[in-house]
């Protein structure tokens, strides 16, 4: 053999390949600058109007609505209030009627309960559809020109001036409205006393 060793070639470091350039990176959207907004659709204007437009004829039918359903109410009860009182005026002189038959009737008589007990069914019958009595016969009530009727005017020693000495026939209002007023007589006063005799006089 040689005594030359053969020698291994000396390893050489590789060379590093030349790195492609990186790519640009990519533009994020929205960061380019502003872009011009789009000029307002005309037709999309008009819908709008007439979108408004429509809700506002809406709004005004619900009112209009509304104040007819209010209005047809009130009429209708007007009408009611109306129909209520003429049956009323025409039932309460027979309810008079009534209480003059028992003033005339002997107390205690079959025929006198028999009136009493119609009279006093009748009277429910008036208060239960919203009649209420004005009653003025307690003596010295207040003279009232609203709910009383008078028929003339006493002097009288005891009821003062301007109240109730009697009643003559009772009153009814139904509702706050007076259908017939109570008929009285009012004190005047005391009565003045007699004038004296002059001294002259024999």
């Amino acid at each position: 053999m040689d005594d030359l060793e053969a020698k291994e070639p000396e390893t050489q470091p590789a060379q590093e390949a030349p790195q492609a350039p990186a790519p640009a990176p990519e533009a994020e959207p929205g960061a380019e600058g502003p872009k011009p907004e789009p000029a307002e659709d005309p037709r999309v204007a008009a819908l709008e109007a007439e979108l408004a437009a429509a809700r506002d004829r809406h709004l005004r039918l619900l009112a209009d609505f509304d104040n007819l359903r209010k209005r047809t109410a009130r009429e209708l009860e007007e009408r009611t209030a109306r129909a209520n009182e003429r049956l009323l005026g025409a039932l309460i002189p027979v309810f008079d009627h009534f209480e003059m038959a028992l003033q005339a009737a002997p107390e205690g008589s079959p025929f006198s309960d028999g009136v009493r007990m119609i009279a006093e069914e009748f009277r429910k019958v008036l208060e239960q559809s919203g009649a209420e009595v004005i009653d003025a016969s307690a003596e010295g009530t207040a003279f009232d020109p609203m709910a009383h009727e008078a028929l003339q005017a006493v002097p009288h020693a005891t009821v003062p001036k301007d109240c109730v000495v009697s009643q003559f026939r009772k009153g009814w209002r139904l509702g706050g409205k007076v259908l017939r007023p109570a008929q009285v007589i009012v004190s005047a006063g005391a009565p003045q006393a007699p004038e004296a005799e002059s001294a002259g006089e024999a």
